[in-house]
């Protein structure tokens, strides 16, 4: 049974009991509905009646927001069955079943309920156009097999899925996570099977289309200062997220039709199963959380299998061990193996050549570095990242993590190990081992406590003291320039902070620790970071941006929007159509970690880059420092004023 291509969300519901006038929310037995007609519901949210879509003469029974100004449609009737002229009429019946009439009392439409023990099924239909509400080829529903999951699809054929839910989200998209805005669950019992989503605040308005034009998933959430829509989300978001381009045993997500699913037996015992059946073709946990538990099992060819970055949290991913016969496992050695602490290596002219070297496991290297975390980054070149890792008897280390994306094969791997293994010289950094494990490709080196070279020669450590948005310079390209370093002062050696008893910078701007006691140090740059960040993002000033319902600043506003889950009531309407509001929520959230009232809470900027340029999770901010605003005298009119922005200098005799 199709429904709508909406799903709208509210604390309220249309109820059809008793006592009916216009714009009341029920209907009696003895009572018609005809055009012109509406009932609204309690909270005064939703509006049933008649419509006809823009440029259409055919009518239809739906129920749209009320207090939208842009009629948004939520739900129809009678899509296929629509009325050609203004004589329909909505009653309930002698059965008591609620039935539409066209003009010759024929019925268009019964509302009936459904029971996921009878195999009724009740999913999402595109319209076919923006006037036509009847349903397209696009659908969206769960497929309830051993282990569900929504899927998209064009006609018969799969387009797009979520993957299973693995107790944390759907395992296909790892960004459908909690946010500030919404959070997610998925319900499967033996009644029945579905997916919601709720609002952290349920006054704010979020409506989930399947549209047909661009075949898209389409997520909006409704902004009351802009009056209008705006996508939050849209899926599939890139080639891998169609289902089967990679084909069989491609790396994307695994499909999970032909499966077998247990919730309460262990790993270990889903394994034995596994190795007891020749058509068993890989397990996994069927549910991560909480340590992981349950057992899945695939009994045919994977398709869709995607590899899933583990840097966060609560990333959705999971890992799913495949059964590989022996004579394939050899294949994929191909001309390296591991034999004790021995890498065997082939020359030019096929002859045996050992390089002795120790060999690490992945997850020895993972708990070095605490699972390859963004805090243990030292840098990142051409061929990947390089971490700081420190093994089990204390010994340091930096492990250089190959990107598969580098460009860097096995060939360049090998001749890498085979080299340095052999070059030992004390200006050389020593190679102390690698790590070979499915596609990880690994090297361990002597830790550099002093790190680089270039960070003596051009890694000076400059405070600016006043940084803000009139000293960022653009040029004709638009790319940013930082200027005015009259202020600025200069780190050398281990220092990490200074003091002084004369303050300069720009109120607004300034750290708390350095505006009230003096103190500066690169954190006092990073809060000056966070504040420039909020007034992009928002379009106002800290200082100038005042507020009649409260005693506030830019800051101090944007926080409780935060906590109310309404952050995009706080965007620069200028950048709704040219940015992703969920890299927006990003950003905002990296402007409070800035924003953190100790210095020792608050970021580096070369993590805040990393966080700019990654997916992975965020740590929740704490409430930031300067919040309050001016106190303000300001009667009930409006009245307008203006701040000027000055900095302040002391000049001192020599």
């Amino acid at each position: 049974m199709d429904i709508f291509a909406f799903v709208f969300l509210s604390s309220c519901s249309l109820v059809f009991l008793s006592g009916f006038s216009d714009a009341a929310d029920s209907i009696t037995q003895s009572q018609s509905f005809n055009e012109g007609m509406t009932l609204v519901s309690k909270d005064g949210s939703f509006e049933l009646g008649f419509f006809s879509p823009s440029s259409s003469k055919n009518g239809y029974l739906g129920i749209w927001y009320k207090n939208i100004p842009v009629q948004t449609v939520v739900w129809v009737a009678n899509r296929l069955n629509p009325i050609n002229d203004s004589s329909g009429v909505l009653m309930v019946n002698n059965s008591g079943s609620l039935v539409l009439l066209n003009h010759n009392s024929t019925i268009a439409w019964m509302k009936i309920g459904w029971n996921s023990r009878n195999g009724l099924e009740w999913r999402l239909s595109a319209w076919k156009s923006p006037d036509d509400p009847s349903p397209g080829d696009l659908t969206y529903g769960i497929e309830n097999h051993n282990y569900p999951e929504s899927v998209m699809k064009k006609g018969s054929e799969k387009y797009f899925r979520t993957g299973p839910w693995n107790g944390h989200g759907h395992s296909g998209v790892p960004k459908l996570k909690a946010n500030p805005v919404f959070k997610y669950n998925f319900v499967s019992n033996k009644d029945e099977v579905y997916y919601i989503f709720h609002m952290v605040n349920t006054s704010v308005i979020s409506i989930l289309v399947l549209n047909q034009t661009r075949n898209l998933l389409e997520r909006f959430i409704w902004v009351e200062a802009d009056k209008k829509l705006n996508v939050y989300s849209s899926y599939p978001k890139d080639n891998c997220d169609k289902y089967n381009l990679c084909g069989v045993y491609g790396n994307c997500m695994i499909d999970t039709m032909h499966s077998w699913v247990n919730g309460s037996m262990k790993l270990e015992e889903c394994r034995v199963k596994c190795l007891n059946n020749c058509s068993c073709m890989a397990y996994a946990n069927s549910n991560i959380s909480e340590g992981g538990s349950g057992c899945a099992i695939w009994y045919e060819d994977l398709i869709d299998i995607r590899q899933i970055s583990t840097n966060g949290q609560d990333a959705n991913g999971q890992d799913v061990y495949m059964r590989i016969p022996a004579s394939d496992h050899e294949k994929m050695e191909n001309n390296v193996m591991m034999e004790g602490n021995v890498i065997i290596d082939q020359n030019a002219e096929g002859k045996r050549e050992d390089v002795e070297l120790p060999l690490f496991n992945l997850a020895t290297i993972a708990t070095a570095t605490n699972n390859f975390s963004s805090n243990n980054k030292l840098d990142e070149g051409g061929f990947g990242p390089v971490y700081k890792a420190t093994l089990i008897d204390g010994q340091e280390i930096a492990v250089k993590r190959l990107s598969r994306s580098s460009g860097q094969g096995m060939s360049e791997f090998k001749n890498e190990v085979v080299l340095i293994a052999k070059l030992q010289h004390r200006n050389l950094v020593r190679l102390l081992g690698c790590c070979i494990e499915g596609e990880e490709n690994m090297l361990l080196y002597e830790y550099m406590p002093n790190g680089s070279l270039d960070s003596f020669i051009f890694g000076l450590r400059i405070i600016h003291r006043d940084l803000k948005a009139s000293n960022v310079l653009l040029d004709s390209n638009m790319s940013p320039k930082i200027s005015d370093f009259g202020m600025a002062r200069i780190f050398g050696g281990d220092q990490t902070e200074g003091n002084t008893n004369n303050v300069v910078g720009t109120y607004g701007y300034m750290a708390p620790e350095y505006a009230i006691d003096g103190k500066f140090s690169v954190k006092s740059d990073v809060f000056s970071f966070g504040i420039l960040l909020l007034e992009i993002l928002s379009g106002k000033k800290n200082r100038a941006s005042f507020h009649l319902d409260h005693n506030l600043n830019l800051v101090g506003h944007a926080w409780k929007l935060w906590k109310e889950g309404k952050p995009l009531e706080l965007i620069d309407t200028c950048l709704e159509d040219t940015c992703i509001q969920s890299e927006i929520v990003c950003c905002l959230h990296i402007s409070f970690l800035c924003l953190q009232q100790q210095p020792e809470d608050r970021p580096n900027m070369s993590y805040v880059v990393m966080m700019l340029q990654s997916e992975s999770s965020l740590p929740e901010p704490k409430e930031p420092g300067f919040i309050a605003g001016k106190k303000s005298s300001l009667s009930s009119k409006n009245e307008s004023s203006s701040t000027n922005e000055m900095t302040i200098t002391n000049l001192e005799a020599r």
